[in-house]
């Protein structure tokens, strides 16, 4: 099923979110993205394009030790599940601007309960980490380190029920892939749950064609189509600086270039969040424009 060059119709939601991570400034990504005219550029490439805006998270909220701002991670996901889920009712293709990564919790949730009546969807998640810790094994408490755990089924449970009856992403159908600085427990558990795991060393050894080539099949084949959850640490710092959590030695610019190329070859996109985008840290907006061509290959876009 051809998804993504059926619908050539998009909605951006913005989500200006970082009480999720530890470093203040990611909740201005959104605005780092637009400025970089992803909105035009995807307009010339012949899409439908509806801007909803931003979501702003409450000002307060209960905090736990093992779950930082809880509430206000929570409240946040709780308003972008329903706007991704509006989005999909009206036919459209979501697009989620961060903030931190613990937006993917209500993204995902939305599109996973959206598709949950014909199928399975899969999940293909690049990133320097993991984010399968739970509220139980996490060291930092802060919850963009959660949501991948959370939307697999192994908490923490109200980081993704909204209400709704959560529909869990079986991990047979989920791709972690340039993954490069686990927590040992979070490792721990991405084995136990059966992850698919494509570390900074398997591409290193076998070249990112190959592995992309293992995770759309994985994210892919039977099922409704991918979600691709894409966080600018994966990319390694000399190409991406403007990130709160930037890892060395992560993926160069081209390999995720490649990477989102053939996703977007594949036709099997159906939502994307592009996340963690830090303007305060960034060099006169380099990751935002990184951020920006990233999302146009993603749907399509031809470099010659």
């Amino acid at each position: 099923m051809d998804r993504l060059n059926d619908n050539r119709n998009i909605d951006i939601i913005g989500v200006q979110i970082d009480f999720g991570a530890s470093e203040k400034g990611v909740a201005m990504g959104p605005l780092a993205i637009r400025y970089a005219g992803i909105k035009p550029r995807l307009r010339a490439m012949g899409y439908s394009i509806h801007d909803k805006g931003d979501i702003i998270p409450p000002e307060d909220g209960m905090s736990l030790r093992n779950m930082i701002r809880f509430e206000q991670v929570n409240a946040t996901n709780k308003q972008l599940y329903d706007e991704v889920t509006e989005t999909l009712e009206n036919g459209r293709i979501p697009l989620v601007l961060g903030g931190d990564h613990s937006v993917a919790a209500g993204s995902v949730s939305a599109v996973a309960r959206h598709y949950a009546d014909q199928g399975e969807i899969g999940i293909i998640w690049i990133d320097a980490h993991g984010d399968w810790n739970s509220d139980k094994s996490t060291i930092s408490g802060n919850m963009h380190g959660m949501p991948y755990s959370a939307v697999c089924g192994w908490g923490p449970d109200s980081m993704i029920d909204f209400g709704q009856e959560p529909h869990f992403v079986p991990t047979a159908h989920c791709v972690q892939v340039a993954g490069h600085d686990f927590d040992r427990a979070e490792a721990d558990r991405m084995k136990e749950a059966g992850m698919n795991v494509f570390p900074m060393h398997e591409i290193d050894k076998r070249g990112m064609n190959e592995v992309m080539k293992d995770a759309i099949r994985i994210a892919g084949e039977g099922t409704v189509g991918i979600h691709l959850s894409f966080d600018v640490d994966a990319i390694t710092p000399e190409y991406a600086p403007g990130t709160g959590t930037p890892v060395p030695f992560g993926i160069t610019a081209r390999e995720a270039f490649l990477a989102v190329e053939m996703i977007a070859a594949s036709g099997k996109l159906i939502s994307m969040d592009l996340v963690e985008v830090n303007p305060i840290l960034d060099e006169r907006n380099k990751t935002g424009i990184l951020a920006s061509e990233l999302i146009q290959l993603a749907f399509g876009k031809q470099n010659y």
